[in-house]
């Protein structure tokens, strides 16, 4: 009697469609999951520089780019500006994201810093950004759809 060795195609074929059916479900997920890395990622870039920021303002000087990030507008995840005024401590800093995946590629972060004129919020720091709710880190107000 012959023993079979080996695999029979219908069993390749089953173990094939198998793997196709979980890659078309893993591939959407992983996607999600880079854009929203790319996005947290901009997001701790930016809120490094707070404290900067913040000692420039308690200097009595208006932050620009070079007192918080050293004059570098460019970093690996964004392209950094920064804007403040040293008289009301009213202020921010906001990334545009580079090299992300295509739904958050060119979408903005920004902290935003309240003022004196604005009463007992003076120093607070918000988080907005233009990407879908869907890869908005936590804290963050997503205005994009």
């Amino acid at each position: 009697m012959n023993n079979q060795k080996g695999f029979t195609l219908i069993e390749l074929l089953i173990v094939v469609a198998i793997i196709g059916i979980l890659a078309t479900i893993a591939l959407p997920q992983y996607s999600k999951y880079q854009a929203r890395s790319k996005v947290t990622a901009g997001l701790a870039e930016i809120s490094a520089m707070k404290v900067p920021f913040e000692d420039t303002i308690n200097q009595g000087t208006a932050p620009d780019i070079t007192a918080v990030n050293g004059g570098t507008t460019t970093t690996s995840n964004c392209t950094v500006a920064v804007t403040g005024t040293a008289a009301t401590g009213a202020g921010s800093i906001s990334c545009t994201l580079l090299n992300a995946p295509g739904p958050v590629l060119g979408k903005t972060i920004t902290l935003t810093r309240s003022g004196a004129a604005t009463g007992n919020t003076s120093g607070v720091w918000t988080c907005a950004t233009t990407v879908n709710p869907d890869y908005s880190p936590k804290g963050c107000t997503a205005s994009g759809t």
